[in-house]
């Protein structure tokens, strides 16, 4: 299994900054970084950061999300396959909202191989404490990308005072009251807490692993079909079921009558059935808030 972190943050916040002393503090380990930076222009600008021994794939002109799914997925594979790493780092661009990046991280034909630690977002504390100038769409990304954190910093506390900082944390918390939130300046935040974090619940047929840390909201959880089928309206009536907080779902599904597991994905109430023409391991990954406590088909 290796280890993953998805950095989050918005434009300009710092998440750059955090990625290079990050990778430090891999190296200073023995640990082996490989890196998949996303950016919104044709040129790779923030990837000149990182230094040439390290593992890199670079997505320019769009974000780790919907249609870049696929791009995204295939690189994931290309690292598996072609490179040396222990650690891997997604950096998504600043106009990334973290559900869709997470979603783009998770594959289930290389799910059981990844271990994601969490979403790290860094929040720019001046920005935060003048959001209001924001247009009400860019306001909203800001928001989500900070609620949906497992760790956050709150970044360039140089540039505040003191009664500033303690504002700034304070409402952070109101916000995201189940992420560790660290003060920063230049997104310099030890290795260690990262170490320390975890969002995926690994599940398979015989045994359920619950989340070590059960405050943790937004996280991921893959379920092993084999040896299992359903009709399609059976899989279907436990969607219906499912609440509100379970964002995605996408894998091979077995279906009775049905040669092969199709490809099965859900968004935000939408489901797709698909059909495959190769055997594809039957495996689902869910994503969504607490999704270790929800009771998933075909288990007793």
């Amino acid at each position: 299994m290796k280890d993953v972190y998805l950095f989050s943050g918005f434009l300009g916040s710092g998440k750059t900054s955090m990625l290079t002393d990050v990778i430090r503090q891999l190296k200073e380990k023995k640990l082996k970084p490989a890196v998949i930076m996303n950016e919104l222009g044709k040129l790779p600008f923030d990837s000149q950061a990182v230094e040439k021994d390290i593992p890199l794939k670079e997505m320019l002109e769009g974000c780790i999300c919907c249609s870049g799914a696929e791009k995204t997925e295939a690189q994931i594979q290309s690292l598996l396959l072609d490179s040396d790493f222990d650690v891997l780092i997604i950096e998504t661009t600043g106009a990334a909202h973290p559900v869709e990046a997470l979603d783009a991280v998770f594959s289930p034909l290389f799910a059981d191989q990844l271990n994601v630690k969490g979403i790290i977002t860094v929040a720019d504390s001046k920005l935060w404490l003048h959001r209001d100038t924001l247009t009400p769409q860019v306001r909203s990304l800001f928001l989500e990308q900070i609620r949906h954190a497992h760790l956050l910093l709150a970044n360039k506390t140089d540039l505040l005072t003191e009664a500033e900082q303690g504002q700034v944390v304070y409402e952070l918390q109101g916000l995201n009251p189940h992420a560790f939130i660290l003060q920063t300046t230049n997104g310099r935040v030890p290795l260690s807490l990262l170490e320390g974090l975890k969002a995926t619940t690994q599940v398979d047929k015989a045994d359920i692993v619950k989340a070590p840390i059960a405050s943790m909201q937004l996280g991921s959880r893959l379920v092993d079909f084999t040896d299992q089928e359903f009709t399609q309206e059976q899989f279907e009536d436990w969607v219906r079921a499912l609440p509100e907080t379970i964002y995605r779902m996408k894998g091979y599904v077995p279906i009775k009558g049905i040669k092969n597991p199709m490809l099965f994905q859900y968004a935000y109430g939408m489901v797709q059935w698909l059909p495959e023409y190769l055997k594809m391991p039957a495996k689902l990954v869910i994503i969504g808030e607490n999704v270790s406590a929800l009771p998933v088909i075909g288990e007793n």
